[in-house]
């Protein structure tokens, strides 16, 4: 037990945790793991990846989606983005999706992090940071995977460019944009 405690010990609430990053704090690690998860002191999000859950009134608080995303691609050179997110530009998207897409330069595949399914996506290219200009190209990269009407979206897209930095709409849709967001862009601008 007193490896465990010292386990214990480097384990601090809220925070994301690798099998790996434990492993120096522990002989038999995966003994100790199923210990800390069966007491309630780390919660298991994936094969390999742990939190530690921090008390609040509510019960136990789930750390950051950020937190937990850079800690499974080690590293953070990601973008996270989600259909919702085109409501935002007011082009008359009014769906709700369940899904949200992670922008990475490592892994292309579906993976369940803890109680959420995270659609990662390998692309050369992704900015730092959402912005209205990128989401507008984000849109017609995925025209064709989203339920509204393909034509309705491209006509208040024409009707509302104004509301955009065409300058930046140019740039991301040169940096960002599948060829056709590209042919689209350099009409409306």
């Amino acid at each position: 037990m007193y490896k465990l405690d010292n386990l214990k010990k480097s384990i601090r609430k809220g925070q994301v945790y690798r099998r790996e990053d434990l492993a120096k704090s522990s002989k038999s690690i995966d003994r100790d793991l199923a210990i800390l998860v069966q007491e309630g002191s780390l919660k298991k999000l994936a094969q390999g990846l742990y939190y530690a859950p921090k008390k609040t009134v509510f019960g136990d608080s789930v750390p950051e989606e950020k937190d937990v995303i850079k800690k499974y691609l080690k590293g953070d050179d990601f973008l996270i983005t989600s259909p919702n997110y085109y409501n935002s530009i007011g082009l008359g998207t009014t769906q709700l999706y369940n899904s949200k897409s992670i922008y990475n330069h490592k892994k292309h595949e579906d993976v369940k992090l803890g109680n959420k399914v995270y659609q990662f996506r390998r692309k050369s290219k992704f900015p730092k940071q959402l912005s209205s200009e990128y989401l507008v190209i984000d849109l017609l990269n995925n025209l064709k995977s989203l339920e509204e009407d393909e034509q309705t979206l491209l006509h208040n897209l024409k009707s509302r460019v104004q509301q955009f930095n065409k300058e930046l709409l140019k740039k991301n849709a040169d940096r960002y944009g599948s060829i056709k967001a590209k042919k689209i862009i350099n009409e409306l601008v």
